[in-house]
């Protein structure tokens, strides 16, 4: 079909008038051109717009012009006109009608190609020359998906889905089980509603009854992929698409999907589908509740690779980003087109970050920047993503929305996870994947600097933008002797000494403070005055002991054997005995009960001082409890 041109309709026309006459309508339309000729008239039957349903016209009296010509009588039969009830913007893009012409004899389906708006003939089609202030306009011209592309995605997903459901796994066994399909969920851009005009990923997750565990699906994974693809070779003719596999890179580990290019055969436009066999970890989903903590232990020990049963948690990443504001959407689609236009074209072969993670970075930006706001300036927020991207050696970022501290298999992961090597950006939906591990983000950082100088980033007022830190406050409760535990909200990024004053106005203390903290199955450390929790890798709820000391008393920690680690401030020419009181009185054993005290392997006497021993500030001495 040639471009086919339909001119605009006044809306100052459409406000005076309740119906389009036969003639406006033969007027409007008469330059239509279809399979290389002009049709000069015909009636307007309907009105479609891209995501909409059929807008159909209502019957109406034919008016003629007064003085009309020839070629411009109207028809003796009813005039269908468009309702005005449903709002008709000519300007907007990529409507379509759908005409009978009368040479032509039928009703054909004529896709608009309107005269764009003034505005929107300004707007450059570069994103790094589009103006701060134009960056909504950007979003919704250039990169909203199409309503035909839209379609076009989902019925290539319902033929493929309808082929694995009703015809790949019919009469065929593996491991001398029958196979069955329990679900099939669509990830990736499409799934999360995140999709740009101009390029679609989808995965199209596919849970089976033949994978009992992780460790299961690890095993019969490649089988099952590849009897997908023998199957699709076979049939693919029946999809009415041209089906096409993606070869997998040399040298890169056993497949963990199937990727297709799927192609109408009405289209030049290719759809991506990666197909992921999954084991159904989750069961039925409700997206409202935490999946049971035990899942999340069985991912943890079943040993596998960070990440790589992701996709049997698909529904919660996709429901994560999926119930996203619109707005922010909208932004999530920007940052994407600045990865695929400006990043990936530029480092193919380069282990650069996810769009995913990308994805995640802007989530948390928006959540501490605007507090979870619907409402913001999308050059704030473009900026602030640009500038975590160009300082991203401090990410440190997590969930609690589907796991948290509460399981001590799941705890423990996580605090493993958060000291990695930074940035650190922790899969809300898996506590193995940290999406922010093994990535150049080096060559990230450079673009997005360059990005901040360009037009796009050039904002009003600077001053006005998001404050985001690096990582979210760390939970601390402290824990002093003969007082109450309390809570305080710290930034791990901020100096140690400035939570110690927060201490010493909250205990009136007038000693020196001496803080310290235990991990689980580890030793007691001090924390510096001068350090940050996030030097200590502390990104997590932590409980720290407060000692108030007076000069020469040091802090010395006593250990049990349970693992419980306490710190006593001593004068180093006390002796073991005058120890061995203080632990008394703090709860510990009584001293008839013959407590020994151990440092370096020995026994330490009770007459001797701890000058003598040669302890020091910080050491750490073990408490035997004799039967």
């Amino acid at each position: 079909m040639e471009d086919t041109y339909l001119p605009d309709i006044c809306p100052e026309t459409l406000k005076e008038k309740e119906k389009l006459s036969a003639k406006q309508t033969q007027f409007q339309f008469r330059n239509v051109k279809k399979a290389g000729r002009s049709w000069q008239d015909g009636w307007l039957l309907s009105l479609r717009y891209p995501g909409r349903k059929e807008q159909c016209a209502a019957i109406g009296e034919s008016q003629t012009s007064p003085h009309p010509r020839e070629e411009d009588k109207a028809p003796s039969t009813p005039t269908l006109c468009l309702p005005l009830s449903s709002p008709f913007c000519p300007r907007e893009k990529g409507y379509s009608v759908l005409l009978f012409l009368k040479g032509l004899g039928k009703a054909e389906r004529i896709d608009s190609k309107r005269h764009p708006d003034p505005a929107e003939m300004e707007l450059p089609q570069n994103l790094y020359e589009t103006p701060a202030d134009r960056l909504d306009n950007f979003v919704r011209h250039s990169l909203q998906p199409q309503g035909d592309w839209k379609e076009e995605v989902q019925d290539a997903w319902q033929r493929i889905e309808r082929f694995l459901r009703e015809e790949c796994f019919r009469d065929e066994l593996i491991l001398d089980q029958e196979v069955r399909v329990l679900k099939v969920v669509k990830g990736g851009s499409s799934g999360k509603g995140t999709t740009l005009n101009y390029s679609s990923d989808v995965d199209m997750v596919l849970f089976l009854s033949c994978f009992s565990s992780f460790q299961n699906q690890a095993q019969l994974r490649k089988d099952v992929i590849t009897l997908i693809q023998e199957k699709l070779d076979h049939c693919c003719r029946s999809l009415a698409y041209h089906i096409s596999l993606v070869s997998p890179r040399e040298g890169a580990r056993a497949p963990r999907s199937l990727s297709l290019q799927v192609q109408s055969k009405k289209s030049s436009e290719a759809i991506r589908v990666d197909v992921l066999p999954a084991f159904d970890a989750l069961g039925p989903f409700c997206p409202d509740t935490k999946p049971s903590p035990e899942i999340y232990e069985d991912l943890i020990t079943s040993a596998g690779q960070p990440g790589e049963f992701s996709s049997s948690f698909t529904e919660l990443q996709r429901h994560f980003v999926k119930s996203c504001p619109t707005k922010l959407k909208s932004l999530l689609r920007l940052v994407k087109h600045w990865y695929l236009q400006f990043l990936k074209p530029k480092y193919r072969k380069v282990p650069l970050p996810s769009k995913y993670a990308l994805e995640l970075l802007t989530i948390y930006a928006w959540e501490m920047g605007t507090e979870k706001s619907v409402n913001f300036h999308m050059d704030e927020g473009f900026v602030a993503v640009m500038k975590l991207l160009r300082d991203h050696e401090d990410i440190c970022i997590y969930w609690t929305k589907y796991y948290d501290f509460q399981n001590e298999v799941v705890r423990n992961c996580i605090k493993q996870k958060l000291k990695e090597y930074r940035p650190v950006i922790l899969d809300p939906a898996d506590p193995t994947n940290n999406l922010g591990k093994g990535k150049r983000w080096d060559l990230v950082a450079k673009e997005a600097a360059y990005c901040l100088r360009q037009p796009c980033c050039n904002t009003e007022d600077p001053s006005q933008g998001w404050h985001i830190q690096r990582a979210r406050d760390v939970q601390v409760t402290v824990r002093k002797s003969g007082k109450e535990a309390w809570t305080l909200s710290v930034n791990p990024y901020s100096p140690i000494w400035k939570m110690k004053k927060e201490i010493k106005n909250m205990c009136a203390l007038y000693g020196h403070q001496r803080l310290s903290f235990q991990e689980p199955d580890g030793e007691r450390q001090p924390l510096s005055s001068q350090k940050t929790l996030a030097d200590y890798g502390i990104f997590s709820k932590v409980s720290i002991r407060v000692l108030e000391i007076f000069p020469p008393e040091i802090q010395v920690f006593v250990k049990e054997s349970s693992g419980q680690n306490k710190p006593y401030a001593i004068n180093p020419d006390d002796s073991i005995w005058d120890l061995k009181e203080k632990i008394e009185v703090a709860g510990g054993p009584y001293m008839k009960d013959q407590m020994i005290l151990k440092f370096q392997g020995r026994n330490l006497h009770n007459r001797l001082s701890l000058r003598d021993l040669q302890i020091k500030d910080c050491d750490t001495i073990t408490l035997i409890r004799r039967s």
